[in-house]
């Protein structure tokens, strides 16, 4: 049942579209990126502060600040039951600014590993069931993301020429009479302090691990790749613009086809599915949010994925996890033409395939 005070924030979708029209532009200079400090109110159906309320939340407008996620992933195969086969955890270094047009620039770096579903140690190798093969495993390493969400609600463009955009959010942002996506985000209050707000993507486009390159670790043509995060921040500390973040706890979760280093390809199970429910939080200081055996494989492999570099050059190269280990791993058809990347991967398969020359 909702709240009495959930009003607040659920307005009418279309009033909000003509607010957010008529008062956002004109409010944004005293807005969002404003240096106004103290305890100011958002104003829930302005787009500036909007963007102003997901920088705090997902990053901070001041100093970088590093959050975690750690949880299980599970297999799903035709109709039978689902059944774990690793964790999935990781690490986000995030930091946001506002330019001199109101527009969100959000900087990150991030890592995603496999662990085992015991002792909660980053897998080098994980025994796959379906094909009992022991396979190399591949680690997440997204280096410095660079990206600018302007005042509508963004679009990602993955995969090759004809593909559809994804539309963040769809299913609960709508388009004002013009067509246009106005950020305005699906914000839920209950009780006094406790803000909820929903985040999704749902990907489809052609899988850059193609099976002609990689038909062990291809599952085919096509990949839909699936996350959604369910967002619980004080609503007082989002507002306080003294404060240049906030705290937040998430539910994370993900569905998609099977990571291409299960090498599913070419078996009876590559139809199958992926799903994941994560915890992922954010605020603590220093690397309290991150968990004790993450932060000491990547204290000893990869230290600079604890930080972020000074620049903010725009860059989403390594945003999607197929074309990073496209770009990563050498095709298993050696007669398949290759484009490596400069990046070179510091642990996992990536890292020693490359080395290797094979």
């Amino acid at each position: 049942m909702n709240s009495g005070l959930i009003s607040q924030l659920s307005l009418s979708r279309r009033d909000a579209l003509k607010h957010s029209l008529a008062w956002g532009v004109a409010a944004s200079g005293v807005t969002g990126a404003s240096a106004a400090t103290g305890y100011d109110k958002l104003d829930y159906a302005d787009p500036v502060d909007n963007l102003y309320a997901f920088a705090k939340i997902w990053a901070s407008l001041d100093e970088p600040v590093i959050g975690g996620f750690h949880g299980l992933m599970y297999a799903r195969i035709g109709d039978r039951r689902m059944v774990p086969v690793f964790g999935y955890t990781g690490t986000g270094v995030l930091l946001a600014k506002f330019d001199e047009n109101q527009d969100l620039w959000i900087k990150s770096r991030e890592t995603g590993y496999f662990t085992d579903l015991e002792t909660g140690e980053v897998l080098e190798t994980w025994y796959n069931p379906f094909t009992e093969r022991d396979v190399e495993v591949y680690h997440f390493y997204n280096d410095v993301l660079v990206g600018k969400i302007g005042k509508e609600i963004p679009k990602f463009f993955f995969g090759a020429e004809g593909d559809s955009p994804t539309l963040m959010n769809e299913g609960t942002v709508f388009p004002d009479d013009d067509g246009r996506y106005p950020f305005i985000l699906p914000f839920q209050q209950y009780g006094d302090d406790d803000l909820l707000l929903s985040w999704d993507y749902t990907h489809e486009y052609t899988n850059p691990v193609t099976p002609e390159g990689w038909p062990r670790s291809s599952t085919g043509s096509r990949i839909s790749p699936s996350e959604h995060f369910t967002f619980n921040v004080s609503k007082q500390q989002l507002e306080d613009r003294d404060l240049p973040m906030v705290r937040f706890h998430a539910g994370f979760s993900r569905i998609s086809q099977f990571w291409p280093f299960m090498e599913m390809g070419g078996t009876p199970y590559a139809d199958g599915a992926l799903f994941g429910r994560m915890f992922s939080h954010k605020g603590l200081g220093g690397y309290d949010d991150v968990p004790p055996k993450v932060l000491a494989y990547i204290e000893k492999n990869a230290p600079e994925f604890l930080e972020l570099p000074d620049h903010w050059n725009l860059d989403n190269s390594r945003v999607e996890t197929w074309k990073a280990y496209a770009i990563d791993v050498p095709p298993e058809n050696r007669a398949y033409a290759w484009q490596p990347g400069d990046f070179m991967v510091p642990t996992g398969r990536g890292a020693s395939s490359r080395s290797a020359g094979s």
